[in-house]
């Protein structure tokens, strides 16, 4: 089973490596690379597809559509959301095992009528609605790992039986309707935040079983980035490991990691490329 790796190109210096960043990588036998076309890109081939609009308006609102085209940043953000939907169709197809999608504006930030802090569309909400829709799959979770709480995601999915939204976050602990926020203190080491990762996954995520894990990776928590609570750049791998495994325990390993939170080109750099090492089994 391979790894799918999802890329658009982009402005912007945060991605300004890549893909170049993953030679090595995308030469291995079960490492896939889905490239997006679109009009201001340089002519090339392409597998990964704009979202049909009717779909966008299952999770967002027309009005709110349009004032992300009104801001400059449809473009970007609708090939965000299309490799995180496009990963998840192959996955559930089987064609795909797991998954690391690039973007150019996260997800958690966005809901049905808002969006900020780099979210327009909420790629994960969007894909999860598309499965269902298909009938490809009934219960889906999202992890978020990223430094700020997901405001977006924890209000599409209040209320959903079917789908888990497990935040380590800011913010109080709490739990309700679906939505559970693990607090992250505002410094904390390695090894007290893996560990409230692994003592999550056992209360909520291998009791609520997942058919398909997302997971909104961001690095804004390294040491030195803008949302800087401590966490070294050892970390990251250490975490994919924990939720790569937790994945092939409650779901054959169906998972979908999205680029979230993290602005600075050199780590981007150097982090990327691990953890897509990880979820290929490097």
């Amino acid at each position: 089973m391979s790894t799918g790796v999802f890329f658009h190109y982009q402005q912007g210096e945060r991605l300004r490596d890549f893909p170049e960043a993953l030679d090595g990588i995308l030469s291995m036998n079960n490492v896939l690379f889905f490239d997006a076309f679109y009009p201001s890109k340089p002519e090339s081939s392409f597998d990964l597809k704009p979202i049909p609009i009717e779909i966008i308006y299952k999770v967002h609102t027309p009005e709110m559509v349009e004032s992300i085209r009104a801001i400059g940043v449809y473009e970007g953000a609708l090939f965000s959301a299309a490799g995180t939907l496009s990963a998840a169709l192959k996955i559930s197809s089987g064609e795909l095992k797991n998954a690391f999608v690039f973007t150019g504006y996260g997800d958690h930030h966005a809901g049905s009528t808002f969006f900020g802090g780099g979210c327009y569309l909420n790629g994960a909400a969007i894909a999860i609605h598309e499965l269902k829709e298909r009938s490809h799959g009934k219960r889906f979770a999202i992890i978020d790992t990223d430094a700020h709480h997901g405001d977006g995601t924890w209000e599409l999915f209040q209320g959903e039986p079917d789908v888990l939204y497990l935040c380590f976050c800011a913010g109080v602990s709490r739990e309700g309707n679906g939505n559970v926020n693990i607090h992250v203190p505002p410094w904390v080491g390695d090894d007290v935040y893996l560990d409230l990762v692994k003592n999550g996954f056992e209360k909520w995520l291998k009791v609520f079983d997942p058919e398909m894990i997302f997971w909104n990776w961001g690095y804004d928590g390294t040491i030195g980035e803008y949302g800087d609570i401590g966490l070294t750049l050892e970390f990251h791998p250490r975490l994919a490991s924990e939720v790569k495994k937790v994945a092939d325990e409650v779901c054959n390993g169906r998972l979908i990691t999205v680029l979230c939170g993290g602005s600075g080109r050199d780590l981007a750099t150097l982090l990327i490329p691990g953890i897509i090492e990880v979820l290929a089994g490097s």
